[in-house]
């Protein structure tokens, strides 16, 4: 995959894969398209969102300090699960997360 580079620094993966941080969020707090997020970006937004990743086998936990839930996630081909979509949905929602952080 050819990687952009701009004013001497990559960009982010989701902007590689062609979506931006901003509608990748829209795209997972609108709720309309849970099956269709793509597992990479998901997970790269939860890492760059501040949780850490931690992986066994096929499954992918990430944690964040002041965040109780561990979210769980696993791939279905190069998706995330739509269940675990929503539970991210959830988490984003209920700690305010993504605006700023």
């Amino acid at each position: 995959m050819k990687r952009n580079v701009s004013l001497g620094h990559e960009r982010p993966l989701w902007y590689t894969l062609g979506m931006s941080r901003k509608a990748l969020l829209s795209r997972i707090l609108l709720g309309g398209a849970d099956a269709n997020i793509r597992f990479d970006d998901l997970r790269k937004l939860l890492t760059d969102l501040g949780f850490q990743e931690r992986s066994r086998g096929s499954h992918h936990v990430f944690a964040k300090p002041g965040i109780e839930d561990l979210i769980n996630l696993q791939r279905e081909g190069n998706k995330a699960k739509p269940y675990q979509v929503r539970q991210v949905r959830s988490i984003l929602l209920r700690y305010r997360l993504g605006g700023n952080d």
